[in-house]
């Protein structure tokens, strides 16, 4: 059983819309305050629109609550699990008025996002401390689980995905196939301050590109690139965008790629539309096989990850993990023991 230190979990998402009439004020939502001028939301609305309006998004988080219960129902965890979004219902504060009415004083989170970084740790902390004070005093305290880009539980079921996606291409062309590993573009202002020394984004990455390269397919050449650009065009966000780098590929000798999108944890929009879609047309107008590899989504391992992750904060020495906080220089970009090592790799 799990001491009593906390007593609830919370699974914190990005959230997306469900029905045609929400997809812009969803997207209204994502972009306050970030100067996205309207036609580039008109744009990505009709990205939403392209699948009746839905995003997969909520659907992937009550299929990762519903995995999240009956692991720690299996192995004896007693807490129970909530679920809060960013930017559409669920709606975060909603959640956590409710957690305080359930009687819950102090709970985790876990953000679906692996990453440290602004808009993938950061702001998710933000949002837990908005979502307390509109709920006022006796709102429970919230406690982010660490990030989580180097466990096993994230990396292994990448390198799984990325094994499958080569199985489908011709062996015979093997050599001449690339491994291209995706994530969420930033702006390179904001990879720049990421973490206390700058470049934290963008070095997890690296790592992770290399942990699921040397798992999965050690002889194949391999890329980091990115996706999902937003914001005003004037603003420099990290380059090259997929596409364009797919582009490049053919002139190198390359027949076929298999692109991964390791900055994700499920098969959201951003991936089924900017990869399934825009990218895989690339790839047909140049030529090349392109097979897209899975996310983690409910894979057991990724779930078991996070009771693990439970366990480091309420096993005997969590409260040695925590005091290991006061050691780290003070700033706060990734708190909460966010910038702690994972104990184990791959």
């Amino acid at each position: 059983m799990v001491p009593m230190a906390y007593d609830a979990l919370v699974l914190v998402s990005f959230g997306g819309p469900e029905r045609p009439e929400d997809v812009l004020p969803f997207l209204q939502n994502v972009t306050r305050g970030r100067g996205v001028p309207p036609e580039r939301l008109a744009e990505v609305a009709e990205h939403y629109l392209h699948f009746g309006g839905v995003s997969p998004i909520n659907q992937q988080c009550r299929d990762l609550l519903a995995a999240i219960r009956d692991d720690f129902a299996a192995n004896g965890v007693d807490l129970p699990v909530y679920w809060g979004n960013r930017n559409w219902d669920p709606m975060l504060a909603d959640t956590v008025a409710r957690m305080r009415d359930d009687g819950i004083t102090r709970a985790l989170a876990f953000v679906t996002s692996a990453y440290g970084g602004y808009s993938s740790c950061r702001q998710y902390q933000e949002d837990i401390a908005s979502a307390r004070a509109a709920v006022g005093p006796d709102a429970p305290l919230i406690e982010k689980l660490r990030q989580f880009w180097d466990h096993p539980g994230f990396v292994e079921p990448h390198a799984d995905a990325v094994r499958a996606a080569l199985a489908q291409l011709d062996p015979a062309k093997r050599d001449s196939t690339r491994l291209v590993f995706t994530a969420h573009s930033v702006p390179m202002s904001a990879a720049a301050t990421a973490g206390p020394h700058g470049g934290r984004y963008t070095a997890q990455l690296e790592e992770v590109a290399r942990l699921v390269h040397a798992a999965a397919a050690p002889d194949l050449a391999y890329d980091l690139v990115w996706q999902s650009r937003s914001g005003p065009p004037q603003v420099p966000w990290l380059e090259p965008d997929v596409n364009d780098h797919l582009a490049t590929l053919p002139e190198q000798g390359v027949t076929g790629v298999v692109v991964s999108p390791i900055g994700f944890v499920s098969d959201h929009l951003e991936v089924v539309w900017d990869l399934d879609t825009e990218a895989l047309e690339t790839a047909k107008q140049l030529g090349l096989d392109f097979v897209r590899a899975g996310t983690p989504g409910t894979d057991p391992r990724f779930v078991a990850m996070v009771r693990e992750l439970v366990g480091e904060r309420t096993a005997p020495d969590g409260e040695r993990l925590r005091r290991r906080l006061g050691e780290l220089p003070a700033w706060d970009t990734c708190p909460a023991l966010c910038c702690v090592p994972p104990a184990r790799r791959p």
